[in-house]
Formats: C-alpha cells, structure tokens, sequence
C-alpha cells in the first residue's frame, strides 16, 4: 500500500499564509486543498464614516504590493460616485504609475520567488553566487520601477500624491524627461532577463487546464487602468455589473472568500489579461510573447509567470508613449473641480494579481457609509483548488518531495496576496 501525505504550513515565497494539503493512497486521491490561514483584515469597515479624501489613503494599506492600484481604484470609484471627470494629464500620469507598480510586482515575483523553483533552490541568496549577473539585472529593473513609483506617487509604497482629481504634485519636465531615457535604456536588460527564463521555459510543467478568464477589457489598449469587464466565456459587461460577475462565496477551511461566475471559478491576473488583450500588445511585448509560445487562449497557469515578463515589456513601452505624449503638452497640474454629493460609485482596475474592485457609497457630506472591495486573490482561490485537483493525478509517480514542490510552484505561479484577500471571520458567542 502506497500512502503520499503532504502538508505544507504556510507557502514560502507568496505574500501572506496558506497551506497546501495533499493526501493519496494506491494511486488515489482523496484529498487535495488550497487553504488560507491567514488573519481576516476588515478594510472595508475602515473607512465607513471617514471622509471622501481619506479614503484612498486607507484603502492603499490593504496592500504593500499593490498599494498604488488600490489607490487608483479606490479614486475611480469616489470620483464616479461624485461626478468627477479628471484631466487627460491626470489620466495619462496615472497609468504610468500603474505601470510603475506592475512592473515593480512582476520582476519581484518572476525574479525573486518563481526564479528559485527553476534552478531548484530554496530562495533566491543561493542564485547571487550561480547567477550574478541575472540576479543584478533582476534588481536593477526592480529598482528602476521602485524610482519610478517615486516620481510620480510620492514614495514606493503607499502614495501620497494621488488625489481625488488629481495629484498633490507632478514631476517637472526634466525628471519625467530623464525618466523616458531611463526607461528606453532598459529595453536590452529586459531582454536579456526575458531570454533567461526563455532558456528556462522547459522546466515549467506542461499543465493546462481549460477554465474561464476574467478582466479588463479594451477595444483600443492593452485594459489595465480603464476598460469593460470581459470574459473569455461570457463577453464583455459593464463594470456597475461586478457583483453579477464576481459572485463571492465562503467555505469553511479558507478565510478568504472564493468566487465563480459562468464556472466552478475562474481566473484573473496577467494569464487572464493576455487571454483577452493580447491583440493591443506593444510590439517588443508581441514579440516576447510569441517567443514564449503564447497565444490566447492559453490554459496553462504556469505561463502566468511568463506573462508577467511580457507585460513587464508592455509597461516599459507603453509608459515611453505616455511620457511623450505627456510631454508634448504643459505641464499644468490640472486638478478637477467638483461638488461633494451623495452617491454611489464603482471603480475597476487592473492590479498585478488581476481585476481589483471597490465600490463606496458616500452622504451629501461625503462621508462614507458603505464599502466593498473584491480582491484579484480572492477570485483565484477557487481555480488554484481545482487546477491542484486536476494536476495532482499527473504527479503521483514522482518522489513525494518533488510533487510538494510542483503543488508549491502552481499556487506561486498565481502569484497570491493571500492576505489581502481575506475577508471572513468566525465569531462564536458563549
């Protein structure tokens, strides 16, 4: 009788706690889970009763990754709730600081915690002695993406910029001038990083498995900041609509919420924006991507770490052609005017982990008096349990310690924020 019974406390290298579970005997699986563990944080409730302007500052701390899509999020929705139409040098310089983040997100990923699995080490330290130079040009676009959320939102982390119309304070020319420079001056480091996991590609597992992709979705660009929602299933609906799409629900062993929609689940993040905007693409992106084989609808959520490298590409390019249509116009700061007024407002955004949204209700003060967020993780957990489900029958035959690490290395391919994900807590009265 052969019984494999593995349990993995708290994943290493994702963000946040969660366990994988796997038991099997005679070539039979009886049990296989994805579980969230980590503490329940009740973000919404946060900001209830706190003013419109503080809002976005709150709402940025749910995340240290993805602050600034939160906060971008959280804008877009006060400003639908109040009527606020914000500048194109506003719009322009936001997506450049989404950029910013998804780029800074994606090589600390694909980099840091995916990089290790490839080479079968523990974490990245051993691979500064095998691989210096990789790991150097690994941190050196880490750290251009890390100056670059700087410039344009105050600091890194948690921006102080962003504002409700617009932004406390904008670059000078100059600085977005030698920005642009920088960012055509990494194009090479990129590729020579790309080339590595392109070098690398065959020691991700060939799995696929069919399921439903969620997202942005844009007729003329590449859906990050704006878009409808789409589905590779369903189509496209209006982002008010979200809660028809992303339909949460709880179970007893994850803190988290899950979510399905035309499905058992689906899935959201880069895997799921290629399947749905690959056509609008740069074209050192394209070019990436068809190097790597991609081509939508891929169904494998390895290649989700490959489309982080694409994207990353996309962000460089693409933030060059907003710098220099930026940079074709004055500089003026342009701040919306507007009222305070009640209202409801839902605002949709692209963060590196896939569809975040928050949708606030405010008074005609502009306190707010109802708030929901449906994080990208959250509408995941579901697909990682059945993709484990549907990947472990093909691992039984290899030693126990190698299928803990390919179940380690599907949930890492999603790239979970595990804790900020979590919603759920359990109160017993006595």
């Amino acid at each position: 009788m052969s019984e494999i019974a593995i349990k993995v406390d708290h994943l290493t290298r994702v963000e946040g706690h969660g366990n994988i579970i796997l038991n099997a005997r005679d070539g039979i699986v009886e049990k296989v889970q994805w579980q969230v563990t980590e503490a329940p944080r009740m973000f919404e409730s946060f900001v209830r009763g706190r003013h419109y302007h503080q809002v976005s500052h709150v709402m940025s701390r749910i995340c240290g990754i993805c602050s600034i899509g939160h906060a971008l999020c959280s804008l877009k929705a006060t400003e639908a709730a109040m009527g606020v139409t914000i500048s194109d040098e506003t719009e322009l310089l936001r997506k450049v600081a989404l950029h910013a983040e998804n780029m800074q997100s994606h090589i600390l990923h694909v980099g840091y915690l995916v990089a290790p699995d490839l080479f079968r080490k523990g974490s990245v330290f051993p691979l500064i002695e095998t691989h210096p130079d990789a790991v150097l040009k690994i941190v050196s676009l880490h750290r251009l993406a890390n100056q670059m959320s700087d410039l344009i939102c105050g600091r890194t982390t948690h921006p102080i910029t962003l504002m409700v119309g617009g932004f406390t304070k904008i670059p000078s020319e100059k600085e977005l001038s030698t920005l642009r420079d920088r960012l055509v001056s990494v194009l090479p480091v990129c590729d020579e990083v790309n080339q590595l996991l392109m070098d690398n590609l065959h020691l991700l597992p060939d799995f696929t498995r069919e399921t439903e992709y969620i997202g942005l979705t844009s007729d003329t660009e590449y859906a990050l900041y704006d878009g409808v929602i789409g589905s590779t299933d369903t189509g496209t609906h209006a982002v008010a609509d979200y809660e028809s799409i992303a339909n949460e629900y709880m179970v007893p062993y994850s803190t988290a919420k899950f979510a399905k929609h035309a499905r058992e689940s689906y899935m959201v993040g880069a895997l799921a924006r290629f399947n749905l905007n690959a056509a609008n693409l740069t074209s050192g992106a394209k070019a990436w991507a068809q190097k790597f084989g991609l081509s939508p609808i891929n169904c494998n959520p390895f290649m989700n770490n490959a489309v982080q490298l694409v994207e990353y590409y996309h962000s460089v390019e693409d933030s060059i052609r907003l710098l220099d249509a930026i940079l074709d116009t004055d500089l003026k700061n342009e701040t919306a005017t507007y009222t305070v007024k009640a209202g409801r407002g839902v605002g949709a955004i692209e963060v590196p982990r896939g569809i975040l949204f928050h949708d606030y209700t405010y008074d005609d003060q502009g306190f707010c008096t109802k708030a929901n967020c449906i994080i990208p993780s959250n509408q995941n957990h579901k697909n990682i349990n059945l993709d484990l489900e549907a990947f472990v029958p093909t691992l039984l035959d290899l030693e126990e310690k190698e299928i803990e690490l390919n179940l380690e290395m599907l949930v890492r391919a999603y790239d979970p924020c595990i804790s900020c994900s979590t919603h759920y807590l359990t109160v017993e009265f006595t």
